[in-house]
């Protein structure tokens, strides 16, 4: 394993302990690879559980000092550098403390490159549409033959990755926008920018900090870098305009590098005709955007990707590649309603998306903890395709005032279970339930993946 004294870590965050700040997956793997690497580590969560617990325990054993329940402020102001897990507020008491201290702060993400620095990575970033993407983008490396895996915000810390004995040579990277805050070597063979709207103005005082943030892909961009952006959204345009490089964009709109042929209903990506839209087992346009993004950065990142027996083998992998779970995921048909698990979508944006995508009478689930934005964007699908609204959750108020006069909406104050019932009880057969709440989960569930697990075994009633 590569130790921290490479010149990768500037020597400066080596002369005292590293603090690693919050112990769920992400600080776990970034700990035991600073540890393993030979650095002195500091971690700490002020949460408890059993299973910040087990942590605890199977760091102490690789030589890590662990704090559970507490910050030791002192100790983290005497650090060298401080590695934040991307759940950590930078409003968090230990994260003030460090800056106040004028101590560096990255995330997990950064170290995790600094310990593979051969790494040929696809980045993906955007408010909606990145898991998708980053996850087509290595199923379609994957077809190529490469050594690939996909990791970052989709679920798998880079710093896991190169804890491998044998690290793959390429990687699919989904990075939020809390990510590239904090991880200033951020360099992609491509770089992907899906689409830009309003989110977590639950941490962000305004729309422009969270653009910033985004733009953050771009910071070390270079006349030789390689960018893909989305042709058909303006703000995105508007970001990548001055941006160093080759850019390459797709469109579902209109010709470009990348883009769907109302005319034929074909997938063409540089000049390479790949599959009829119908061969693409997604549903909604924006997965057509999504396909267009991963297969243009994807033949971008290498020449030999761009050769007519790799184009044949990525039109193969967008005929086999299958929707990811919690995103507009098809659950199945109980008593002739169909039920939809759309749990990924946390923002307005993204249940939009998945509105766009309805075609027949949908009851919607909208809930959870409210991230700032208005619910009433979403007013003109509803209109179209909305029969109720279900609100439940520490938002639900919020929810039945911005809707109520768009759409008759049921304002539940309940368990789950409650939710769906009533769900249930107001759908007849050739409707369709989706839960695609535009909240986050954190009022009733530990993570959006939980409250997707449970929608799905609770729908065949």
């Amino acid at each position: 394993m590569p130790r921290t004294s490479e010149p990768a870590m500037r020597k400066e965050w080596l002369r005292n302990e590293i603090a690693v700040i919050g112990l769920a997956r992400s600080g776990r793997a970034v700990a035991t690879l600073l540890a393993r690497g030979g650095a002195d580590v500091y971690a700490s969560d002020v949460g408890r559980s059993p299973e910040i617990e087990a942590t605890a325990a199977a760091l102490r054993a690789e030589g890590v000092v662990v704090d559970v329940g507490v910050h030791d402020q002192a100790r983290i102001v005497s650090a060298s550098l401080v590695v934040v897990s991307p759940g950590v507020p930078p409003t968090a008491p230990p994260l003030v403390v460090a800056r106040k201290a004028q101590i560096d702060i990255v995330s997990e993400v950064e170290i995790g490159l600094r310990f593979l620095p051969q790494l040929c990575y696809v980045a993906v970033t955007g408010t909606n549409g990145k898991t998708t993407t980053t996850a087509l983008a290595g199923h379609l490396l994957s077809q190529l033959r490469r050594q690939v895996v996909t990791a970052g915000n989709i679920g798998l810390p880079l710093s896991e990755v190169a804890l491998a004995s044998a690290p793959p040579r390429w990687l699919a990277l989904e990075l939020s926008s809390f990510q590239l805050h904090d991880t200033p070597s951020v360099a992609p063979r491509v770089g992907v920018l899906t689409n830009l709207s309003a989110n977590h103005l639950d941490r962000y005082d305004n729309v422009e900090e969270y653009y910033a943030d985004k733009a953050r892909l771009f910071r070390n961009a270079t006349a030789a870098s390689t960018w893909v952006s989305n042709a058909d959204d303006t703000d995105v345009q508007k970001m990548v305009e001055r941006v160093p490089g080759i850019h390459c964009r797709f469109s579902t709109q209109g010709m470009s590098d990348a883009y769907l042929d109302h005319g034929t209903g074909e997938l063409v990506v540089l000049g390479h005709v790949l599959i009829h839209r119908d061969e693409l087992a997604l549903i909604g346009e924006h997965n057509v955007s999504n396909a267009l993004a991963a297969t243009l950065a994807v033949m971008m990142a290498d020449p030999q990707h761009r050769e007519t027996e790799s184009v044949a083998k990525l039109a193969q992998g967008l005929r086999s590649f299958r929707g990811l779970e919690h995103r507009i995921e098809p659950v199945g048909e109980f008593g002739g309603v169909t039920w939809i698990n759309d749990s990924k979508s946390t923002n307005v944006a993204s249940t939009l998306v998945a509105l766009r995508g309805m075609t027949r009478p949908t009851v919607l689930l909208l809930g959870g903890r409210h991230k700032g934005e208005p619910y009433t964007q979403l007013a003109p699908e509803l209109a179209r395709v909305v029969k109720g609204v279900i609100a439940y959750g520490e938002a639900a108020p919020l929810v039945e005032a911005d809707l109520r006069e768009f759409v008759p909406v049921t304002r539940l104050e309940s368990s789950f279970d409650d939710v769906i019932e009533t769900a249930r009880r107001s759908a007849q057969p050739g409707d369709v339930i989706l839960l695609s709440p535009a909240c986050s989960s954190y009022d009733m569930f530990d993570n959006y993946e939980q409250r997707g697990a449970e929608f799905k075994r609770l729908a065949p009633g």
